[in-house]
């Protein structure tokens, strides 16, 4: 710091300080005869800096746009030389046409400065530190005029160039935690319905400009009206539409009615959904069988026991549907007819080639749906990766030629003869066959834990899975927050050893800022493992109640996002039969009509519906 002229670095010694003012003094002294010929500029001349003490200049008029004093208790490295600043003036260099960088040293940066000014005073009267002074405040000045040109338009900031492209290598839109980036689909407009959703949804969140007051607060007669009318599968027939919601006695106990499904098992202090990447919350819980192996057989016996009861009513259609919960992955099972099938089947996600080895053993005949797909629609190309990526290509940006039989013409060893040939067989370890086989079913281990590895199920399979899962060890932890905890059980339907749960509601509303002024914005949350058959029921209700004009927000578990993937072939049930056979499973018809629909939402889920003047339009 010592080098740099002009510069001081404590108050111990402020000789150049008061070499400054000394000469400052002298400069006006000796332009204050000349001061009326120089009004027409007023920064003329070195009368313009202003002294090391704020208030006006000395002997002049208070007059605005003098340069701003020197701090004194600023160092190298905040003031004018900062690496900070160097790289902002190199940038503005390169951004603006014909400007130059500032190089505060020498006599050139004076030189420079007095050519902008030509109403200053001689180099040898400007001192250094003078120089530096006025090329920050120029430096300063160019700087905004290269952020006035940057700010483009919103539409012309998706094509035009940004100047500082190295502010462009992290991405500019910041998604939600809880909510990934969706890809977007509409449906045309005019719909009044949408397509059935079958992945799990952990929150809802409905708005609108009209209240939920109807939601709240719920009497004890209407609360137990609405439990009796779901256990007797009643159906709830409302109006198109609902002038006083809050005083329908009969949407009320119809609310109460759709927020109520069945859990196996159930622990008030546990939270057992989801149950992937719950080992954060579950932690520090108290689980009394985590040590206690008589306890584990215990409550995997009655969880046996449930499941197989709810197997059976699956298979005799008086439940619709059910999910199997575990810390690695979900099972759906529906009943036949549902979502275009002409039996039972049964939807695991995400796998692991270990889980689909097991299965091959037990002899459960499976197919991958979404591989299938992407052959049908690539036949005879190279077939892409999982992750989205093609296989490599050649330089003329065609595909690079890969044979195919290239694992056929490897000897039994391993493809290590040309070893023996060498002589030096001995002399290098071969890998073990546990490994060459790896190697050769490395396309298989990329499929796990991604969306492709989903597994479809189907017929009297689904009863051979069913004996897996129940005698399959890794279907409950043996570590962790949830070890000895089995699996989670859901359904809209009762079933032996199941405990009556309803999804929590909570209504509020916020102000928000509209063109005019503000307004009321209200909301309704509903929090809990919302199945496909609840979402239709509030719908229907919100539909009623809000007049045909609200939005919801849906948070699906993104593992369950790819039971919406089609498990249809050439054989399929006729509508009317299905509807008919499903009649007793207690859903309402519309519900029903709609699950009996064939999936087209393929591995995406809901993220966005929206219903005005009774019409639905959704994203995904």
């Amino acid at each position: 710091m010592s080098e740099l002229a002009g510069y001081s670095p404590s108050f111990k010694r402020p000789a150049e300080i008061m070499r400054l003012r000394r000469k400052r003094a002298r400069s006006e002294a000796g332009l204050g005869s000349g001061r009326s010929n120089s009004e027409s500029s007023p920064r003329g001349g070195l009368s313009g800096v202003r002294r090391f003490s704020p208030g006006p200049l000395r002997g002049s008029e208070s007059r605005a746009g003098g340069v701003k004093r020197r701090n004194p208790f600023a160092n190298i490295e905040n003031t004018y030389s900062s690496p900070r600043k160097r790289t902002t003036s190199e940038c503005v260099s390169e951004a603006v046409p014909g400007r130059v960088s500032v190089e505060p040293e020498g006599e050139n940066a004076t030189l420079r400065i007095l050519s902008r000014n030509p109403n200053r005073t001689k180099p040898e009267e400007l001192d250094l530190f003078t120089a530096r002074l006025l090329g920050a405040e120029a430096l300063s000045k160019d700087i905004k005029k290269v952020q006035e040109a940057c700010s483009l338009p919103e539409d012309e900031s998706l094509f035009e160039e940004d100047l500082f492209s190295e502010a462009q290598t992290a991405p500019s839109l910041i998604a939600s935690p809880r909510v990934p980036i969706p890809a977007l689909q509409e449906l045309p407009s005019g719909c009044t319905e949408f397509p059935a959703d079958w992945s799990l949804k952990t929150r809802l969140l409905f708005t609108s400009q009209l209240p939920f007051t109807w939601a709240e607060h719920l009497k004890a007669q209407e609360e137990a009206q609405g439990l009796s009318q779901h256990c007797r599968a009643a159906v709830s027939t409302l109006p198109h539409s609902i002038p006083e919601p809050r005083s329908s006695s009969e949407l009320r106990c119809a609310f109460q009615q759709s927020l109520v499904y069945w859990q196996h098992p159930s622990l008030p202090w546990l939270q057992l959904f989801p149950r992937i990447g719950a080992e954060r919350r579950l932690a520090g819980k108290c689980a009394p069988w985590a040590q206690d192996e008589a306890l584990q057989q215990l409550l995997m016996s009655e969880w046996s026991v449930s499941f197989t009861s709810l197997y059976n009513l699956l298979r005799s259609r008086l439940c619709p549907y059910f999910y199997l919960c575990t810390y690695q992955f979900t099972v759906l099972f529906r009943a036949a007819g549902l979502a275009g099938s002409e039996g039972i089947t049964a939807l695991i996600s995400p796998t692991t080639r270990g889980l689909r080895e097991a299965m091959k053993m037990e002899g459960i005949e499976f197919t991958l749906p979404l591989l299938e797909e992407r052959k049908r629609r690539n036949p005879g190309g190279s077939e892409p990766s999982p992750d989205g990526e093609q296989e490599s290509e050649d330089g003329d940006g065609n595909p690079a030629q890969v044979n195919s039989d290239e694992d056929d013409d490897e000897d039994d060893d391993g493809g290590f003869s040309w070893l023996e040939e060498m002589g030096v067989q001995d002399k290098i370890k071969k890998p073990d066959t546990i490994s060459i086989k790896l190697c050769k079913e490395h396309s298989e281990v990329r499929l796990d834990h991604k969306p492709e590895s989903v597994v479809l199920v189907k017929g009297t399979n689904t009863f051979t899975l069913l004996n897996f899962l129940i005698n399959c060890k890794s279907v409950v932890a043996a570590a962790g927050a949830q070890a000895g905890l089995p699996p989670t059980l859901l359904a809209p339907a009762a079933f032996r050893g199941a405990t009556m749960q309803t999804l929590k509601a909570r209504s509020s509303n916020v102000k928000m800022q509209v063109q005019t002024g503000y307004r009321d914005q209200f909301s309704l949350e509903i929090t809990g493992p919302v199945m496909p058959h609840s979402l239709h029921n509030l719908t229907l209700l919100l539909k009623s109640a809000q007049q045909g004009a609200f939005s919801t927000g849906l948070y699906s578990h993104e593992p369950t996002a790819v039971f919406n993937t089609d498990p249809r072939t050439q054989g399929e049930c006729t509508k009317e039969s299905v509807l008919q056979d499903l009649g007793g499973c207690g859903l309402h018809p519309e519900t029903l009509q709609k699950l009996v629909e064939p999936a087209v939402l393929g591995k995406s889920a809901l993220r966005q519906l929206d219903m005005n003047e009774y019409k639905y339009s959704w994203k995904s």
